[in-house]
Order: structure tokens, then sequence, then C-alpha cells
């Protein structure tokens, strides 16, 4: 449940008011040179209490390498990446100890498990997603040595796709006690053709599991996405020339496999589900209940959520790099 990859394993471990958060990845390749500071440039760009347009939970989110790294070079053996947990204020959700907040994970954490970790969402929070990007930064140090690069933007925020108004939608939804969702899109250029499998491991499967597999993402795109259904084959179909391709409505990815082009996706992030209006809810026992949710929340969780999706993308290219490799270790010399 915890563990993502097959080749490329990560697991992550830690709560939202534990005392620390972090993952264990296993399978990297020997010899690669990662330093801690190399790891913080990607953590930094996650962590809550940077502006006043995010969560003003401060925390300096510094990275510790426990384990298979030696002078700087990675070993080939687990390595053990922890972040401590810093200002957590679990005070903030006693009156949450026994109401269901909605859109969250509280009810659905109850039905599954019978109990749950109240403080701040336990381990549905966002700050899981440090371990994460700690061990994404491994991943996107890995594909750089290769040529593949990960980028994400912001592309709207509540339905607003000029970036000088992103700001001003978002102060006036946390004015108003609300909050606001927005389309993030990751570019992967350099990604080599030939990733991913015709049938259970597609490339655009994994690239779309692992991305809805973070909190408030509500669906994907990739390539031309939900605008393919409007299209003609003949205006879908991209064309080919003795160059390459001539569009890219596929975003890079053919019947699953990477065809060389930029994989291009977007993700729908939903609005921040805390917010201060008074909302109607139930508690543990079934009975009505009314709530105004307060503590320190992001009134729009795309905007660190782009490092978060980089992470996960990394995840899935490196994985499947590494499973090609030994895949055509195997082919004849010569061979196409």
């Amino acid at each position: 449940m915890n563990t993502f990859g097959r080749s490329f394993r990560v697991t992550t471990f830690g709560e939202s008011h534990g005392p620390a958060i972090g993952a264990v990845v296993d399978g990297c390749p020997p010899g690669v040179e990662i330093l801690e500071s190399d790891i913080q440039q990607f953590l930094d760009r996650r962590k809550p209490g940077t502006s006043d347009l995010v969560t003003p939970r401060r925390e300096s989110d510094l990275v510790e390498i426990l384990s298979g790294v030696f002078e700087d070079r990675t070993l080939g053996t687990p390595i053990g990446l922890l972040i401590r947990n810093e200002s957590a204020k679990s005070s903030d959700y006693n009156h949450l100890r026994d109401v269901f907040r909605p859109g969250h994970a509280d009810r659905t954490f109850i039905e599954k498990y019978g109990i749950r970790d109240h403080r701040g969402g336990g381990r549905s929070s966002g700050r899981e997603t440090a371990g994460r990007v700690a061990a994404g930064a491994i991943a996107a140090i890995c594909l750089k040595k290769r040529g593949i690069s990960i980028a994400g933007k912001i592309l709207e925020i509540h339905g607003e796709s000029d970036p000088a108004l992103f700001e001003k939608e978002i102060r006036e939804a946390r004015e108003k006690g609300d909050s606001v969702g927005g389309i993030v899109s990751i570019t992967i250029s350099g990604c080599p053709s030939g990733l991913g499998d015709p049938v259970f491991r597609k490339l655009d499967a994994l690239l779309a599991g692992a991305l809805m597999g973070i909190g408030g993402v509500k669906g994907i795109e990739i390539g031309s996405g939900f605008s393919a259904p409007k299209m003609f084959g003949s205006e879908h179909n991209d064309p080919m020339s003795p160059e390459g391709y001539l569009s890219n409505n596929a975003g890079g990815i053919l019947g699953g496999i990477s065809n060389g082009q930029e994989i291009i996706i977007r993700l729908a992030i939903k609005p921040t589900p805390s917010i201060s209006i008074p909302q109607n809810t139930i508690d543990i026992s079934g009975n009505p209940r009314s709530i105004t949710i307060g503590g320190r929340h992001d009134p729009c969780i795309a905007l660190r959520i782009v490092p978060v999706a980089e992470a996960m993308a990394a995840l899935v290219i490196l994985d499947t790099l590494l499973e090609q490799e030994k895949f055509t270790a195997w082919r004849e010399p010569g061979s196409v």
C-alpha cells in the first residue's frame, strides 16, 4: 500500500503530526552522486510557509540521508531519507477527533481501518508528499544523467488562465474563507522511445495512476486528452515524416509505449477541502454536526502540487527506464 515501483522502489512513511516523515528508496543504481543539498532544492519548492498564499505552517523540511550513500555516491543499497516534523500543532484538531470533515478522507479511513489519526489527516495529509518529493529528487537526478528532464507549471487557477490573475483568485477565495483549485501541466523531455508495455503496464496508465495517487488530483489528460473526442481521426492522428512526428496529439505515448516525443500531461486539482466556511457533516456516531475548520491550510493546493507531480513522474520514468534496460539487454545485436 505504501510502496511504489518495481525496479526503482519507494516506500514512504510517517504522519502529518508524527515525529517525522520520510522514504526508503531501493533499486537506485550505484555510483550516482547524491548530495543532501541536491534533494533539498526539490523539497524547498514543496515546503509550507514560503508565502502568504500557502499554509503558514513553518517546516524547514531538512532532509537527512541515513543510508545508501557513501562519500556522496549511491551504493546500490536502500537509501533512507528522513524529514523531521518541527511545527505540528495537534491541538488545532482536537475538536475534529470524532467529526468527519467534508472533502477529506476522515470517514473513509474509519470505514477501512476502524481507526484514524485525526491530527491533520495523519497519513492522508499532503504532508506525506514530502517523502515522495525526496525520493523523486533522486530519480530526477538519475534521469538528468540520461538527458531526461521533467518540468511542471500552473496553467489555470479557478478557471483563470492569466498568470497575472492567479494570486487575485487565491486571495479572494481565502478572504471569503473558501478555497480554489487549478490545472497543472507536466512536460517530460528527452524521454527515449520504448518505455512502457503494451498491455497492463502502459506508460500512460502508469503515469496516470502515479499522478492520480497524489491527494487532490481528480483528473488526468495526456496529449489532446478530453479534446480528442471532438476531433476526427484525420485530425488526431500524428503524421510521420523521415524527420519524425509532425504533431503530438498522442502526448508522447502510443500503444502504452513512449514514442520519443515530449510527454505532455495535465492534472486537474480540486479546491482545498479545508475551509473556514461552516459546513454540514456528521460525527462518528452518525449525528448531524456543523463544523468550521480552523488551523493552517493552503487556500490553493495546486501551488505546491507541482513539485510533487514532477517527483511522481520522475519515479515512473526511471522505473520503466531501468526495466527497459533489463529487457533490451537480451535482444540480439543489430535487432531493431
